[in-house]
């Protein structure tokens, strides 16, 4: 009998023991990137660890959503959050764990982990500004700056999605609020630029970030204010009159990040996915085929995108302080959205 129960603790432990390994070599990703950008990382992960994935796609608003609800109720079955940035996440940096990838050291300075962060930047993608190059043409008019913006000709023919509800927005919001404040985006300079600029736009709300780059492809809009990945990837097809412009004051360079969801059930794996999205492989595989910047120090953009060190940044930039100030940023902005309609 003796025997039998301790053959019996022996399987018990067995068992546990190799659940635990099977239980590693799952991982559930909650995804709202890019599906060229899934489709690059998380084969070639799965290859190299031999972890299983599991990807649940939504919009960053719905992933958001589904962490939440599943922290809060204390039911996490999701392991990785892949969305958005520091500037848009900060408020709820409780729904995630911290973690200092193995390959913290090899990023760029100022977007390696301090330690204490729960936000591991992978990639970079500027604010730019997409022109219809034959409808400037026609207006006799160039647009290189956020000053060239209030030019009376482009009133009604600029557009840009809500910077309250499109993360792509609000970046171009605070490049123009850097770039024409000064350095300071909460200076009365930068917003009675932002009124002069509201006056141009005319009520052109997208409704979605494709809306603002596909209207200047086929010629709806002269002007719009996007995101760089797919304004880049139109420009290179040389189907359509358009050209990315980088402001001349400057631009924004915010680091999308990684994050591991707080009490994630495969940890070790999650850790191992973040090492892997800022490893050498995966960012040169990633730099090579789409237009995304990695924060890998060493690894080239790919040739259809200009050098980064050709593209005048904000010395002042925090995305720290900006994810501080967002709901008081979009307040402000709203408030002069109201009062350009008065």
């Amino acid at each position: 009998m003796k025997k039998l129960l301790v053959c019996l603790a022996a399987l018990v432990m067995l068992l546990s023991v190799c659940g635990m390994a099977m239980a590693q070599d799952t991982l559930v990703i909650y995804s709202a990137r890019n599906e060229r950008l899934n489709n690059i990382v998380i084969p070639a992960f799965e290859e190299a660890t031999g972890i299983k994935v599991e990807v649940v796609t939504g919009s960053t608003g719905e992933i958001n959503q589904r962490v939440k609800a599943e922290v809060e109720s204390g039911n996490v079955t999701g392991d990785i959050h892949w969305a958005a940035d520091e500037t848009m996440l900060d408020a709820n940096r409780d729904l995630f764990e911290v973690y200092v990838s193995t390959e913290n050291d090899a990023l760029y300075p100022e977007f390696q982990n301090d330690g204490t962060n729960v936000f591991n930047n992978a990639y970079a993608e500027p604010n730019v500004m997409i022109v219809n190059t034959d409808m400037l043409k026609e207006m006799g008019i160039e647009v290189n700056s956020y000053a060239d913006l209030t030019q009376p000709q482009l009133k009604g023919k600029i557009i840009s999605a809500d910077p309250a509800n499109s993360s792509s927005a609000f970046q171009c919001l605070i490049g123009m609020l850097y770039g024409m404040g000064d350095g300071d985006p909460m200076s009365d300079k930068a917003w009675a630029f932002i009124d002069e600029f509201l006056v141009n736009l005319d009520g052109k709300i997208a409704s979605s970030s494709s809306q603002v780059y596909n209207g200047v492809a086929n010629g709806e809009y002269a002007v719009g204010l996007s995101y760089e990945d797919p304004c880049v990837e139109l420009e290179a097809t040389h189907e359509h009159p358009v050209k990315v412009v980088y402001a001349t004051e400057g631009v924004i360079f915010p680091g999308e990040s990684v994050q591991i969801i707080k009490g994630a059930p495969h940890m070790e794996a999650a850790q191992k996915f973040v090492d892997f999205v800022l490893s050498e492989e995966s960012q040169k595989a990633v730099a090579a085929e789409l237009n995304l910047r990695p924060l890998r120090t060493g690894v080239p953009t790919n040739a259809k995108m200009i050098p980064t060190e050709e593209i005048t940044l904000f010395p002042t930039y925090s995305a720290k302080y900006i994810a501080e100030m967002k709901p008081t940023i979009v307040a402000t902005y709203l408030d002069h959205i109201e009062m350009t309609l008065e």
